[in-house]
């Protein structure tokens, strides 16, 4: 299952199956996540290109603050603000996953 946070929660993507089997074969970190606990949060914010192996509370944990802190339709100045130090936290705890060159690295 893909989600992505929003102010309105945590929305279901429709990634196709093929799409994330792919992305596993050339991510082989990937498959050692474990089921139901842990996630790939990836970060795509102004230009961003971060991917994290992470519980999956801390995805929940992202959900609930762009739900507290959204204001108007960009989200305001705050939300992005509490995204940037959410993703700098995570930074320093997170493992990163192993990649390919040009698939999937951290910046």
């Amino acid at each position: 299952m893909a989600l992505y946070p929003s102010p309105a929660g945590a929305m279901e993507s429709l990634l196709p199956l093929k799409s994330w089997a792919a992305f596993v074969q050339n991510n082989p970190a990937l498959a050692e996540m474990e089921a139901d606990t842990e996630a790939l949060l990836v970060n795509r914010v102004a230009g961003a290109r971060n991917y994290f192996i992470t519980p999956s509370d801390a995805c929940f944990e992202l959900v609930g603050l762009i739900r507290a802190h959204w204001c108007g339709l960009s989200g305001g100045e705050t939300v992005w603000e509490e995204i940037g130090r959410f993703f700098d936290r995570l930074r320093e705890t997170a493992p990163v996953p192993a990649a390919k060159p040009g698939v999937m690295a951290h910046a």
